[in-house]
């Protein structure tokens, strides 16, 4: 299974020669080049996902707004037809109330974070597996720590209804040394999850503007059911222009 995490970055208007509409033909020429089974984009506006739809007519695209008339950005999963079914899909508010759209914890930013959760079956893999696609809060390092902690009970029950193999991507704004991610990075973490990315140094890079400094805040995570055969970085760029703010990571997993 090829799966990709990927933030895309928001069409926001404020980034020069990197804005979204001078990155479009780099994104589609890359993901034509891959062709992931999977990918779980994150910063998805209403506008990009139906774009993403009409350019990418070889996969299924779902996803759904975070605010409480679902509109806004969203978690984004693009599942590819000819060679993956998406079984099932469903999202969820990192807040005390789940299935409230736009609900938020107290302590974090005025943004609503999600969760895209889908049973994917993918030829080659031996059985379905499930993909939690998730971008954590960008102020608040509690929120965070609150919203992982969210998901990955998620994940546990899910495992405790029906096992199968997983997979946890996303945008986690924080670095692997965060207190918030610790359960991640612990002995004995949840599922057995580990990271496949763990030898990626910068997976931010804000178009090296200046603005902020590089970081590795994106991730795959696997259950010990999924090997790693290989880890691509897509560092494209032409003539300046990236195919993100993020380097988006690509891992070509196999059943065990």
């Amino acid at each position: 299974m090829k799966i990709a995490t990927f933030n895309i970055r928001g069409d926001f208007g404020i980034d020069g020669v990197n804005n979204f509409d001078c990155r479009r033909p780099l994104i589609l020429q890359k993901i034509r080049a891959e062709q992931p089974d999977v990918i779980g984009f994150q910063e998805v506006m209403p506008h990009v996902q139906r774009w993403l739809r009409q350019s990418l007519p070889g996969y299924t695209v779902v996803g759904c707004g975070r605010t409480a008339d679902y509109a806004d950005e969203a978690m984004t999963l693009a599942v590819r037809n000819d060679t993956a079914e998406l079984l099932g899909f469903d999202v969820f508010w990192l807040s005390p109330q789940p299935r409230v759209p736009g609900s938020r914890y107290a302590h974090q930013s005025e943004c609503p974070r999600t969760c895209a959760a889908a049973i994917v079956n993918v030829q080659g893999m031996g059985g379905p597996v499930r993909v939690y696609d998730t971008h954590l809060d960008h102020l608040d390092a509690e929120a965070r720590r609150l919203g992982l902690a969210q998901v990955l009970q998620r994940m546990r029950d899910d495992a405790a209804a029906l096992p199968l193999p997983a997979v946890l991507l996303g945008d986690f704004n924080a670095e692997p040394d965060a207190a918030e991610l610790a359960p991640l990075f612990a002995p004995g973490a949840p599922l057995g999850l580990r990271d496949v990315t763990g030898g990626v140094e910068v997976t931010f890079h804000g178009f090296y503007y200046g603005n902020e400094p590089p970081a590795k805040i994106d991730y795959l995570f696997a259950t010990p059911e999924l090997g790693c055969r290989c880890l691509d970085v897509w560092r494209d760029k032409v003539d300046g222009v990236y195919l993100s703010d993020h380097y988006p990571l690509c891992a070509a997993l196999e059943r065990r």
